[in-house]
């Protein structure tokens, strides 16, 4: 089981990118003063590296790729090439939705969504032995906390952003 923990590149990624980010506020770089600020830069270069993951030819060996994203999608879900690409780039929105400060608790809010709607293909992949890059998927017992440790980090990046929406979104509403 620590053997998998340590497999975790995408929690890894997570919790290095925190740490680097919110080292560079304690030198001084005042963008990261805070932890939450941190937080949604972290999950931004996670967002990045599990994003690719859905555009990614077969050929590339260093991560998963598209094909095996779409083995992940349960039977129950239609047109699973397209929900690859829609939630590859609902990560790529999201990812850039963090990163500024105007859009940040929108963006938190929408991945939380997203995480919860994306739990069923890590349950399916996992029940049904599918493989990513030759690798099992992660054990269930590993990637539902992991999975709400993300939620989590999600929910806590959103902290102290502005909770008003975006002047094009609001406009739009009106």
């Amino acid at each position: 089981m620590l053997d998998a923990l340590l497999g975790e590149t995408t929690l890894f990624v997570l919790l290095v990118a925190l740490l680097v980010f919110r080292g560079l506020g304690v030198v001084g770089v005042r963008r990261f003063a805070s932890w939450p600020v941190s937080a949604a830069h972290a999950m931004a270069v996670m967002l990045l590296m599990t994003a690719s993951a859905h555009f990614m030819p077969d050929s590339v060996e260093a991560m998963p790729g598209f094909s095996d994203m779409v083995a992940m999608i349960p039977p129950f879900v239609p047109f699973p090439e397209v929900m690859v690409i829609v939630t590859g780039v609902l990560e790529l929105a999201a990812a850039v939705g963090l990163v500024l400060g105007r859009t940040r608790w929108l963006a938190g809010m929408a991945l939380i969504l997203l995480f919860v709607v994306m739990t069923p293909a890590n349950i399916h992949a996992a029940l049904n032995d599918v493989s990513l890059n030759g690798d099992p998927a992660t054990p269930l017992l590993i990637r539902i906390p992991e999975q709400v440790l993300y939620i989590a980090v999600a929910w806590w990046a959103t902290r102290g952003a502005s909770r008003e929406w975006p002047g094009f979104l609001a406009r739009a509403a009106a």
